[in-house]
């Protein structure tokens, strides 16, 4: 482990003036954004809409990794969308096709192309503590983004982890606070269910013991609603997590949780309401181990989950049958080729999303890190699963 406690470890008017800002910011009320254009102002007082792309401007096929090579040949590889960043950490999707992604240590907020268009700085954060492994760790978009324009983020501050809300250009407000803070694990999975429901993943901040209180938030996966209140008696969902980074779905109902080990292997853990993932708990539904893992990130596609590993270098693939087992080992993608790969996300055109995590204080990067791919990713077949 390099550096104490990281994870990149070796392993009303106001109101609707600050949504309508968020909505210009990001370009989509008109029905898709503007690639290339200039910025162009809207009318006031108009309520803000942000709506799917245009059937006419589709987002563009995705990229094909391409061997790495020179500077020069790397800034024109395709499958970079954007360069430059430091510790990209959460993608949250956005309904016109674009993404909003998250500098961890600074808090920095920018939408990227998927035409690879320069990223557009939004908004910083404040009050962003990313000392240990802590920082801006998630993000999410609002199940009502075209009504709200609401953005979810999990961010670590001085005294504690926190859920909190905002428009893009606006203050963000707490939703949940007093999620315990330390030097590791601590946590940043971010999801909203198909139902609404938020979903929460915290980490054991160092401490198992945590993990197995019912009484505290760390070491779990908690259920709240958009207002912080807990869905159902209490807002624990699982305990006995060490490290839960990232939490991904597919189409169907069934949640998992990259859960990062301080020492040991790292798990993929399939999630059963009320379950417990400690050492005698519910086994994980696959372990990698540490030289292969440091899993920071996860997206479900049918039967294949994508598994961003860090200390890996790599995007790990998983087959699923239908009991949720996995059918072969894990294949490696993009292994070796843009260093430490994080968060993921899968995108309406089946296209895979990576940040990479070279400045984090343990890669090695390249003159153009940190950056951001948007990549077709495979099957076992060697085609697309999607």
């Amino acid at each position: 482990m390099a550096g104490v406690g990281r994870r990149t470890t070796a392993r009303g008017t106001r109101r609707l003036a600050a949504v309508t800002l968020g909505c210009l910011l990001v370009a989509g009320c008109g029905g898709g954004y503007e690639p290339s254009g200039p910025f162009r102002e809207q009318a006031e007082g108009q309520p803000p809409q942000v709506g799917p792309p245009v059937q006419s401007s589709p987002a563009p096929v995705p990229g094909e990794p391409s061997t790495p090579g020179s500077q020069d040949e790397q800034a024109g590889d395709p499958a970079v969308v954007a360069t430059g960043l430091a510790v990209p950490t959460g993608v949250a999707l956005l309904p016109d096709g674009t993404a909003v992604v998250g500098e961890r240590d600074t808090g920095r907020l920018l939408q990227v192309f998927p035409d690879r268009s320069p990223a557009r700085e939004l908004m910083t954060l404040p009050d962003v503590d990313a000392t240990g492994d802590g920082g801006l760790l998630g993000l999410a978009v609002s199940p009502t983004f075209a009504e709200d324009g609401l953005l979810y983020a999990y961010v670590s501050t001085a005294t504690d982890n926190r859920v909190v809300r905002f428009p893009l250009g606006g203050t963000p407000n707490p939703v949940l606070t007093g999620i315990p803070h330390g030097e590791v694990h601590n946590g940043g999975g971010l999801l909203f269910g198909l139902d609404g429901t938020l979903y929460v993943g915290t980490g054991d901040v160092g401490d198992p013991a945590l993990a197995a209180d019912p009484a505290s938030l760390a070491g779990k996966v908690l259920a709240i609603d958009v207002f912080g209140r807990p869905i159902g008696a209490g807002p624990v969902f699982t305990r006995g997590h060490r490290d839960v980074t990232a939490i991904c779905t597919g189409d169907g109902e069934q949640l998992f949780v990259t859960d990062d080990a301080q020492q040991g292997p790292d798990e993929l853990d399939a999630l059963q309401p009320d379950g417990d993932y400690g050492s005698a708990g519910i086994p994980p539904v696959l372990e990698v181990p540490a030289a292969d893992g440091g899993l920071g990130g996860c997206a479900v596609s049918g039967p294949y989950v994508f598994l961003g590993a860090l200390d890996g270098q790599q995007v790990l693939v998983v087959e699923l049958d239908g009991t949720g087992v996995p059918v072969e080992e894990p294949e490696p993608f993009l292994a070796d080729e843009y260093g430490r790969l994080r968060s993921l996300a899968i995108d309406v055109q089946g296209a895979l999303w990576v940040t990479t995590s070279n400045r984090d204080g343990v890669g090695t990067p390249a003159e153009d890190d940190d950056r951001v791919l948007r990549v077709q990713p495979p099957s076992s077949g060697g085609g697309s699963p999607l």
